[in-house]
């Protein structure tokens, strides 16, 4: 079940203040006495903090062959805290919560946030739950960011880290001004107060197939629907449905956010392990990043591990492909525990 923690006032660190700050999640299994059998499962970038329960909640790869009873992330034994991240459109406090200073959603004064500020949520929410140590901080894609944002900004309160379809820093193919031009250009947009217009919706539907279709949906896609036609329109739908609830305004915040990420210059303060995990027809991650990463990880003392997927799923291969690297999860997973 999804709850919404408030955690309080969170000074950020760019300047300001998110008063009355929020932070949306589920959990799964038990915390033990102790406080010390916990994972934090973390997200993509459009994703919400329900992917480890499939459906349209992953759309960069659900994760319910990885999470659960039984699985690699074994939530009979591990309690699972599954974290909505600051600025995001599912709960947690976003561009679209409403502003205590005017009584109106954020929209485009949401300040400016940082990964080191979601972390810092989120560090905030596991107190709060009882978690003294985690086991690991596990996520694809924007969640992998995260999970190596844990390792850099919070050395030792996590034992592993597991980045999977993602890298330390954001691919330089992410075009926020190009983003920001197809919102202006839409009539809803009014000057980002689309909240008053009835919002972008058909821009947003657009502009989600288009990302869907990069990310390899198609070929998750194909055995179902083995029709085109059959095949666009059920793209259309996931698209649709994604569009009716996200805020464009989060897209740029997230977006801003990663792009001024990079873990790679504080390596050397990780003191967890590390698992790696990258699709071979990844177009944002392809396979190449390991031959800059993982020297860069070894050079700083970094204990970690990669595994490779061959899958024809591209950036869903951490999901769709779960089976091919649960072994390596579960492995890894047990030697934290």
């Amino acid at each position: 079940m999804s709850e919404v923690a408030r955690i309080g006032d969170l000074p950020l660190k760019l300047g300001g203040t998110l008063h009355d700050a929020r932070l949306a999640y589920a959990t799964y299994g038990r915390l033990a006495p102790g406080g010390r059998n916990a994972v934090l499962l973390t997200h993509g970038y459009t994703s919400t903090h329900r992917f480890a329960e499939g459906g349209p909640s992953a759309t960069e790869g659900a994760w319910d062959q990885l999470v659960g009873p039984g699985a690699p992330i074994d939530t009979d034994r591990i309690f699972v805290v599954a974290s909505n991240m600051l600025g995001s459109s599912h709960g947690s406090t976003g561009p679209a919560s409403t502003n205590p200073a005017t009584g109106k959603p954020y929209g485009p004064d949401f300040p400016p946030i940082t990964l080191e500020d979601m972390v810092a949520a989120q560090h905030r929410l596991l107190e709060m739950l009882g978690v003294r140590e985690l086991i690991a901080v596990a996520g694809p894609s924007y969640g992998g960011f995260q999970a190596f944002a844990w390792g850099t900004e919070r050395p030792g309160f996590a034992r592993g880290l597991v980045a999977a379809v993602t890298g330390p820093r954001s691919p330089s193919s992410m075009n926020l001004d190009a983003l920001r031009r197809d919102f202006a250009a839409d009539p809803g947009w009014n000057g980002g107060w689309h909240y008053e217009t009835g919002g972008i919706l058909g821009t947003m539907i657009a502009l989600r197939e288009r990302t869907l279709r990069g990310y390899g949906i198609e070929a998750k896609l194909a055995e179902r629907f083995r029709d085109q036609t059959a095949r666009d329109a059920e793209i259309r739908r996931v698209a649709r449905e994604w569009a009716e609830v996200f805020d464009p305004h989060s897209m740029l915040v997230l977006g801003e956010a990663a792009r001024r990420f990079d873990a790679t210059p504080g390596f050397g303060r990780i003191r967890a392990k590390l698992l790696y995990v990258l699709s071979t027809t990844d177009a944002l991650f392809p396979p190449t990043l390991a031959a800059e990463v993982m020297p860069a990880l070894d050079a700083a003392g970094v204990d970690a591990r990669y595994v490779e997927l061959e899958s024809p799923h591209g950036h869903l291969a951490s999901g769709v492909d779960a089976a091919k690297w649960a072994p390596a999860l579960r492995a890894f997973i047990e030697e934290l525990v």
